[in-house]
């Protein structure tokens, strides 16, 4: 789904720049309000872990993208990744993993046209998100509240976002496409492969939400609200001989502050930092070579015919694959590790600084929260 340079017009591409602008700038102020966490002590501290897990989903997300898996005869996909971070992290910070997640493949590797950086963020960032999270929050509030319904939410909210981002390419390109090539052509093309790469981004995204969930479920910022507050009901006392008196209205009981829980929050941390690595940099050494989705279409209808060179094409990890190093499965898997270092570090700082501006914003205006009820984390 990584559009090159030369598949969309300068006009179409240039709008589609404006429109992924927007778009980040809004995801930033939204991820302020999800990574500031509560007020109060309980609050603060889950607002210290809220950044380094963004920053590690974008990280996971970029080492899960190397292994593509075969979906048909000689094509294969991976994950795009929105829905599983706006069900993690929420849809605003979402928009950020994933739109931090292309700025690195675009820039260090190649991947993803620097010209076409804003279609691919408006198509693989934010389409995905908004769509996935829109089902995900419609199933929950029908759905029995059960983890295995936040699981049910993913697998078929991340299923749906698949051929959602495929229609948004069609339709881009009915816009301003380069090649003469009947839109309905690409639209069965694109929206056919894409529902079967769908079915891998929906399993993959269900067994980690699930894993998640598993272990932490108040980490998952679409399970909040999952368990219901505990209540109490009192009556009052009556004298022998008397009608007891109707029972009380339930009275609800605040929630003691959960106990500092860092041991275990540095835990999955640190697994699901030990998953990327493995990930890029063992595992995708036997992801499916085949081209993906929108290579395969683009290829059998014509749709690249005036695609252009990659302006990082000579970069050092272009291809996924570090200069001057001969062995495949080294020199692709250090290009992994490298990918997923420098995407850990360049999402998590993003996320730290969005989230310390909000606190500092908040820190000044001392009333601000007052008369509303505060967020949960």
């Amino acid at each position: 789904m990584h559009v090159p340079d030369g598949f969309l017009n300068a006009p179409v591409s240039a709008a589609t720049g404006v429109v992924a602008a927007a778009a980040v700038a809004v995801s930033l102020r939204g991820a302020r309000r999800e990574l500031a966490g509560a007020a109060g002590p309980a609050g603060a501290a889950a607002a210290e872990r809220t950044a380094p897990l963004a920053g590690l989903v974008a990280a996971f997300i970029f080492a899960v993208q190397m292994l593509n898996f075969p979906v048909a005869a000689g094509t294969s996909g991976h994950l795009l990744g929105g829905a599983l971070a706006a069900i993690l992290v929420g849809p605003y910070t979402g928009v950020l993993c994933v739109s931090v997640v292309l700025l690195m493949q675009g820039v260090l590797f190649a991947d993803g046209g620097l010209t076409a950086l804003g279609v691919n963020i408006t198509d693989m960032a934010i389409v995905t998100t908004v769509v996935a999270y829109a089902l995900f929050r419609g199933l929950v509030k029908v759905l029995p509240r059960r983890r295995r319904s936040i699981t049910v939410a993913s697998f078929v909210a991340a299923l749906f976002s698949v051929p959602a981002a495929a229609v948004a390419f069609t339709a881009l390109y009915a816009l301003g496409g380069t090649a003469d090539v009947p839109i309905g052509k690409v639209f069965t093309a694109m929206v056919g492969v894409h529902l079967l790469i769908g079915i891998g981004e929906a399993a993959i995204t269900a067994l980690t939400v699930g894993a998640v969930i598993a272990v932490r479920p108040d980490l998952v910022y679409g399970a909040r609200g999952l368990t219901k507050p505990l209540e109490l009901r009192t009556s009052p006392l009556t004298a022998p001989g008397d009608e007891p008196a109707p029972e009380a209205a339930p009275a609800p009981v605040p929630a003691a502050a959960p106990a500092p829980a860092r041991r275990s929050v540095r835990r999955l941390w640190l697994a699901g930092l030990a998953a990327a690595l493995v990930c890029a940099g063992g595992i995708s050494y036997y992801a499916s070579a085949s081209p993906d989705g929108l290579e395969k279409v683009a290829h059998d209808h014509g749709i690249d015919a005036k695609a252009e060179d990659h302006a990082a094409k000579d970069s050092p990890l272009a291809d996924y694959s570090v200069k001057d190093i001969t062995d495949p499965r080294l020199s692709g898997g250090l290009a992994g590790v490298i990918g997923v270092g420098a995407t850990l570090a360049v999402g998590t700082g993003v996320f730290v600084v969005v989230r310390r501006r909000r606190s500092a914003a908040t820190a000044e205006r001392p009333d601000a929260g007052a008369g509303r009820p505060s967020e949960s984390v």
